[in-house]
């Protein structure tokens, strides 16, 4: 004798494995969170200031080279 299933229960399971499946998906895709965006940002900033401290001349004129 075959087992009874409720087939609105089946589905729901389903659509369920679906979404997490898509979930899963987004996160492999999109994996960083806010704070590691933030981090990293913030470890931009400080080596753009780092390189733009160590500059031994400040660049006035458009050029850029020694006159």
């Amino acid at each position: 004798m075959a087992e009874i299933i409720n087939l609105r229960l089946a589905r729901k399971a389903k659509a369920r494995a679906a979404d997490k499946a898509q979930a899963d998906s987004n996160r492999a895709r999109h994996g960083r969170t806010a704070a590691e965006r933030k981090a990293t940002e913030a470890e931009a900033e400080r080596l753009a200031r780092t390189v733009d401290g160590a500059r031994r001349e400040k660049d006035s004129d458009s050029n850029g080279g020694p006159d």
